[in-house]
């Protein structure tokens, strides 16, 4: 049955897919276009770079067994380039350490295969959906000597602009509009990723990890000692931002 993906303007998404297997590469580019989407396919890395520079798109399919270079390469190297730019990666890599490895160079999701069409569908367009809702226009939050703004989709610390990525924005926003509050783990994964995911949360640990780690380091390089929001681990629950650690 045929799908169509819910746009926000009359163009069709224009999604990159980094593939080197001739099947699996025909099936997504097939599907993709069947279901409204204009997909473009590149069988080598190096390809999806060049095409990446030569034309705007919206998410990136990505394989990680590429013949000419390391897909992880790939994500590192589009992520630094298009931080916007949705990456799924597509993997048979089924342990822990790859699909941490994945989401640690940039990848907002994974799919292990083999997987259905309907399923790769269904999250690429809760992706493209999140991406493309305008962020509603509060004012900034202001937490010690942090400061949030999600209209200009902005984090300062000490007047210092901290460099985070989409979702890792995504997840502090959430935090902060609850701070001091605990939030549920199903909490931030319906708010950030999709009402309507299963499977693993892996990606909300990493995505976390690197939060924190992005927050510390800026703190560290500011110019004077600065307060700063920590965020706290509640097992068997979620995460809670305090803005008195003391």
């Amino acid at each position: 049955m045929r799908t169509p993906a819910a746009t926000p303007d009359p163009r069709p998404f224009r999604i990159l897919i980094v593939e080197d297997d001739d099947t699996i590469g025909r099936h997504l580019e097939s599907g993709l276009r069947a279901n409204d989407y204009a997909p473009t396919w590149s069988r080598t890395g190096s390809g999806a770079l060049a095409e990446a520079e030569r034309a705007p798109y919206d998410a990136l399919l990505l394989d990680l067994g590429l013949p000419d270079m390391d897909g992880l390469d790939v994500a590192r190297r589009v992520r630094d380039r298009f931080p916007a730019l949705r990456i799924i990666v597509l993997t048979a890599r089924t342990d822990d350490i790859d699909v941490i490895a994945g989401l640690e160079a940039g990848a907002d999701d994974y799919l292990v295969k083999p997987f259905s069409l309907s399923v790769l569908l269904a999250r690429l367009r809760a992706h493209l959906r999140r991406q493309y809702t305008a962020a509603p226009l509060h004012e900034p939050v202001l937490l010690d000597d942090f400061v949030l703004d999600t209209a200009a989709r902005r984090c300062t610390l000490d007047d210092a602009e901290v460099p985070l990525r989409p979702k890792e924005f995504d997840l502090l926003a959430v935090l902060a509009r609850y701070a001091d509050t605990a939030v549920s783990r199903e909490m931030l994964m319906a708010r950030v990723w999709d009402e309507n995911w299963f499977g693993s949360t892996k990606t909300l640990d990493v995505t976390m990890a690197s939060l924190r780690r992005r927050l510390a380091e800026a703190a560290e390089s500011a110019p004077r000692a600065v307060r700063l929001p920590r965020i706290t681990t509640l097992r068997g629950h979620g995460y809670r931002l305090e803005t008195d650690p003391a």
